[in-house]
């Protein structure tokens, strides 16, 4: 049986050989070549290790690279600095045997934790280590639309983005950057426990009937997505830009809270205040909601 990690790193390898061509690192490119980025016998040239070597932890086979062939790949390949802490976390977790049987309890928020969304005057949300969806706030139910209606295993930022039924709606030209930062977080899961079921079921179902999702996993990036921008398109005010940033909760590793915020006394900041006020009128007593169930999903983003 082939190491879980094991095939993680040869496919993190092959992905980052992909990206190189023979004139970034100074060789010939000479012929015809059946692949767009280097061969692995460039690479392992590079590298000073042998093709067979290569080739082996490409393909996940039991091999357990020193800490000096982890240099030398790092360098051959021009990692960054994360990629380089990545390609190292997953060759000592391949070294390590296999557990028959992994402990793996629920994710939970504490209450602590939901009565600090509840009094947070900004849209928050907590998101599982697969991005599933834990707790809300009712900011965030105005700015992305109520949960109510979506059974519990389809609330996943993922699985939501990459709705087959909403393509038509990504219109805004950093829709794929926005993809990219959703994809890293769950590449960072899957870098810690590659076998979890909840990762294997998310993937397995968008790599299927996915094909923009297997291109952007295909390329195996990682990075820390802690923080970045994104603009909402909300019909009823317009669009609204955010900084959003995630926080770690309790637990090794545990859910993290993502949190978006508006520049004080900003007209984003007066949108975001009068959806809020909207919000509150739709969800008083003897009104419908429904109007807003069917717009939780991040590809109405702009």
């Amino acid at each position: 049986m082939v190491h879980p990690y094991a095939r993680e790193l040869g496919d993190f390898l092959r992905a980052r050989r992909g990206r190189l061509l023979p004139r970034d690192v100074g060789l010939e490119p000479g012929g015809r070549r059946k692949v767009t980025g280097l061969r692995r016998e460039e690479l392992a040239l590079l590298a000073g290790l042998s093709t067979d070597y290569y080739q082996r932890m490409e393909q996940g086979r039991e091999v357990h690279p020193s800490d000096g062939v982890l240099d030398a790949l790092a360098d051959a390949l021009f990692l960054d600095d994360e990629e380089r802490r990545h390609l190292f976390a997953l060759a000592h977790a391949a070294r390590r045997p296999v557990l028959a049987r992994v402990e793996r309890g629920p994710e939970r928020v504490p209450e602590s934790t939901r009565r600090l969304l509840r009094v947070m005057d900004t849209p928050a949300v907590v998101l599982g280590r697969h991005l599933d969806l834990l707790a809300w706030n009712p900011m965030a139910e105005a700015l992305l639309g109520s949960p109510v209606g979506l059974p519990p295993h389809r609330l996943n930022m993922l699985l939501l983005m990459f709705d087959d039924t909403l393509t038509g709606q990504r219109s805004c030209p950093d829709w794929e950057r926005q993809a990219l930062d959703y994809i890293g977080m769950m590449r960072a899961a899957v870098a810690t426990d590659p076998t979890h079921p909840r990762a294997t079921a998310v993937v397995g179902e968008l790599s299927i009937r996915s094909a923009e999702f297997r291109r952007l996993w295909a390329r195996h990036d990682v990075g820390a997505s802690t923080s970045g921008t994104k603009t909402f398109r909300v019909p009823e005010v317009g669009d609204i830009v955010l900084d959003w940033d995630t926080y770690p909760l309790p637990g090794a590793p545990g859910p993290v809270m993502l949190v978006w915020t508006a520049e004080p006394d900003s007209a984003d900041a007066d949108r975001l205040h009068l959806l809020a006020s909207l919000h509150a009128t739709r969800s008083a007593p003897g009104r419908s909601t429904g109007e807003a169930a069917h717009r939780l999903t991040p590809p109405s983003d702009g």
